[in-house]
């Protein structure tokens, strides 16, 4: 199937949110991991969200010049092509991206997608993420609103993080401490500002003390159930049951228990990177280490080309990070509901 049209996209959440599941949201860096993640969806047959950081977009740019825009879009038209040949819907999402490098990252990419359907094409990416967590929270929303209107010109949903996440990614760092929870004032003032869809849809990364980061089950205290106290404070204010389509960040090390009542409470998509980049990771370490005087010309021998050959090594590595994007299909209840 060809990569998700906006109508499609709003269908999967939809579904999502209806059914009680979420999406894995899977960061990829290189037409490898690309693969990895398009195999996990289809072999789980689970439609599926691919997402490029600014970090992993520099590095898709190549060292040499290390642009974002250049590095997003190249994956993104590389993913339009290769999506053709996999059984599943796929929408391409924009992570993570601060007030520094919005003009070098997500107000570009929105103006290439804007032009597309000027044209009458659909958008090179179907939602982008707006990371204000680090600006107060009226800074925060007022440029969620100029992006809100652009992204709902363009047929693109806005993702918006309005609390901190604790932990680092690609340079965006909180404290982790009791500020890691979104309040019912903080969700009706995100409602007051965004609406609740009439100006455009957008998904909401609140905070019930997620971390970004490596943790072991038990040391990052989650609290999932928060999500609920949201929306039904926006609901009281505002007259509209589940009012909001939740982003679950920072996941890694969460128990299925807590994952189960995110999804209860209406979680639609869940960013998984550090699992994956470790499930990537792990069978090279295993080939390199097992075949070490074959990778390596040791003792002035010439090495084994099958061995040290990218395409070896590199098999297994889609292979491990595509099992991990089928548990997490498993885990978040998508695993064999694709649209039909």
């Amino acid at each position: 199937m060809p990569i998700a049209t906006p109508e499609v996209y709003n269908e999967m959440l939809d579904r999502a949110k209806a059914g009680k599941f979420a999406y894995p949201a899977i960061n990829v860096t290189s037409s490898q991991t690309l693969n990895a993640a398009l195999r996990g969806f289809a072999e789980a047959e689970s439609d599926g969200i691919v997402q490029i950081s600014t970090g992993g977009a520099e590095f898709l740019g190549g060292q040499y010049s290390k642009d974002m825009v250049t590095g997003a879009v190249a994956l993104a038209e590389y993913a339009h092509v290769l999506a053709e040949k996999y059984p599943v819907n796929i929408a391409l999402h924009t992570d993570h991206c601060p007030k520094d490098k919005l003009d070098g990252y997500v107000r570009p990419l929105l103006a290439i997608s804007e032009e597309r359907v000027k044209a009458g094409r659909n958008p090179l990416f179907q939602s982008h993420m707006w990371d204000g967590s680090a600006e107060t929270l009226a800074d925060n929303l007022s440029i969620a609103q100029e992006l809100l209107e652009r992204a709902r010109a363009a047929k693109i949903i806005l993702e918006v993080e309005i609390t901190p996440t604790g932990g680092e990614e690609d340079g965006v760092s909180h404290e982790i401490n009791d500020e890691l929870y979104t309040t019912v004032d903080d969700a009706i003032r995100t409602a007051e500002a965004l609406g609740l869809g009439e100006k455009g849809r957008y998904l909401l990364a609140a905070s019930f003390g997620n971390v970004h980061g490596v943790y072991k089950p038990g040391n990052v205290v989650l609290r999932p159930e928060l999500l609920k106290e949201l929306s039904e404070g926006v609901a009281a204010k505002f007259g509209k049951a589940s009012p909001f389509d939740f982003v679950f960040h920072g996941g890694s090390g969460s128990t299925e228990q807590e994952i189960q009542t995110a999804l209860e409470n209406g979680v639609v998509k869940m960013n998984i990177d550090t699992d994956t980049q470790y499930a990537f990771t792990r069978p090279v370490a295993g080939h390199m280490f097992q075949n070490y005087d074959g990778v390596l010309k040791v003792d002035g021998e010439v090495g084994n080309k099958k061995a040290y050959d990218p395409r070896t090594w590199g098999k297994l590595a889609e292979a491990g990070m595509a099992a991990r994007v089928v548990q997490a299909t498993q885990h978040l209840r998508s695993a064999g509901n694709k649209l039909k």
